[in-house]
């Protein structure tokens, strides 16, 4: 395992100001909130606001319609637009209850942008219209989409972040049982890799995490953590890791995530699977997703970008910053 903190001890001042105000607005409400009732309404709210956002620049957007859910695929306005050349099959956060195509793009484009390929967007079924093994059953028919579609699955990398790392590694996972082969590569941001919050609940990341309360994982992971038997669903962390390619996580030393990255990073070790832990300071939960034009998510996506291209051999593309929407 290669662990190689970015730290930064005096994050910017955009970086501290989100700090800030998740941390004495944002943390307050979800330490309150239930996970059913409104939350549920709100969770749709949240996606339709997003479609006020500004279409992200410098890529094109080619919607997908699946037999159970919709996806896109996004591309740099440049670029091939042959999917066999790889591709990027990126799966949202949200706990299992928020964002879709809408809310992500920007991290979406900004991820095709920095690595010239053609992104997979997956607006995969969510609680409670579907457990989480629902979630995991799209995600792994959008892996097949694009293998169905010529991409060589040694061309395609997985990443997700939060809820979306879960299933990044759940879809590798099951990818053998579906007779596919296993991806290029994982990159988790921030990624949710274990539904048991004991080790969260009792950590002091759950107190110094700027929002996200392991109480509210806690009561996700128990309503929604079923397989389609109703048996408890496993978590990747305790999956048959050796099978898998390398691996990119990215975390952020005091969320309550945190000890996710850290058990998966030392069972991959143990399992003989390469990967590097990125560790960051002075960040929240998710960053890069929730605000991509950051300096710190800037340079996370770079790092993601690279870790990308070294396993497709795609070449870098020349893109223009786009500040107000997701570099």
């Amino acid at each position: 395992m290669s662990t190689q903190p970015l730290v930064s001890t005096a994050p910017s001042l955009q970086s501290q100001a989100v700090h800030a105000t998740f941390r004495l607005v944002v943390r307050p409400v979800l330490q309150r909130i239930p996970v059913n009732g409104w939350p549920v309404v709100l969770a749709a709210t949240v996606e339709s606001a997003a479609k006020v956002l500004p279409p992200p620049s410098g890529v094109t957007v080619e919607k997908v319609c699946l037999a159970r859910f919709d996806a896109e695929i996004v591309r740099p306005s440049t670029g091939p637009m042959d999917l066999r050349r790889g591709a990027v099959l990126y799966l949202h956060g949200g706990a299992f209850l928020v964002g879709g195509l809408n809310s992500h793009r920007p991290v979406v484009a900004a991820i095709a942008r920095r690595t010239g390929l053609a992104v997979m967007h997956v607006a995969y079924r969510q609680l409670p219209d579907a457990p989480i093994s629902g979630s995991v059953e799209d995600c792994v028919m959008a892996y097949r989409w694009l293998v169905n579609r010529g991409v060589d699955p040694a061309r395609i990398v997985i990443a997700g972040d939060s809820a979306g790392g879960f299933l990044a590694f759940a879809t590798a996972l099951a990818a053998p049982a579906a007779g596919l082969g296993g991806p290029a590569a994982l990159i988790g941001f921030s990624p949710w890799l274990d539904l048991d919050c004991a080790t969260k609940l009792a950590h002091p990341n759950n107190d110094s995490d700027a929002y996200l309360p392991a109480k509210l994982l806690a009561a996700v992971g128990g309503s929604g953590g079923t397989g389609p038997n109703g048996e408890a669903l496993p978590s990747p962390v305790d999956g048959a890791l050796s099978g898998l390619p390398p691996v990119l996580l990215i975390a952020v030393d005091s969320e309550v995530l945190f000890v996710d990255s850290e058990l998966m990073a030392a069972r991959l070790d143990a399992a003989g699977v390469p990967c590097t832990l990125r560790i960051w300071k002075g960040q929240i939960h998710a960053f890069t997703t929730l605000f991509p034009w950051l300096p710190e998510s800037r340079a996370a996506l770079d790092d993601a970008a690279s870790f990308i291209i070294s396993r497709i051999g795609a070449a870098p593309v020349p893109s223009i910053e786009h500040p107000a929407n997701g570099s």
